[in-house]
């Protein structure tokens, strides 16, 4: 069993198992759809994985901060990211508060953020998740 914090308001649907395979065999745009989805999460579980196993706690604070701004999603808009504290930054990726702080304000003393009028994420923020 895992758990989630939602950001924002959230509704979520329970479907019995039985339920979901006959609505897999019978309705093919949600088989195709739910395979879709359980590929990607695969995929972001496995760099989530990596990510956890290789990178430093400054990187993948990095890392989350562009994904919560939807860096590299060119169909969507750059948006401010949603309120989150640097507590559940911290949860999210394996570390204390007091660091997510510390490399949060290294992060907005070099530019990569701004709080005004919400946290923004510089794109240039990658150079941090791509240097050695």
């Amino acid at each position: 069993m895992g758990s989630a914090t939602a950001t924002t308001d959230t509704t979520i649907l329970l479907i019995e198992k039985d339920q979901m395979a006959r609505l897999l065999h019978e309705e093919h745009a949600l088989s195709d759809r739910f395979i879709s989805h359980m590929l990607a999460r695969n995929i972001r579980i496995e760099q989530d994985l990596v990510d956890q196993l290789f990178n430093s706690s400054e990187k993948r604070l990095a890392r989350t901060l562009l994904l919560l701004a939807r860096y590299g999603q060119h169909d969507k808009p750059v948006r401010p990211v949603l309120p989150v504290t640097q507590e559940t930054l911290a949860e999210m990726i394996g570390t204390t508060r007091s660091r997510v702080n510390f490399f949060m304000k290294k992060f907005q003393r070099l530019g990569f953020i701004d709080y005004t009028d919400g946290l923004k994420v510089n794109n240039s923020l990658l150079t941090v998740v791509l240097h050695d």
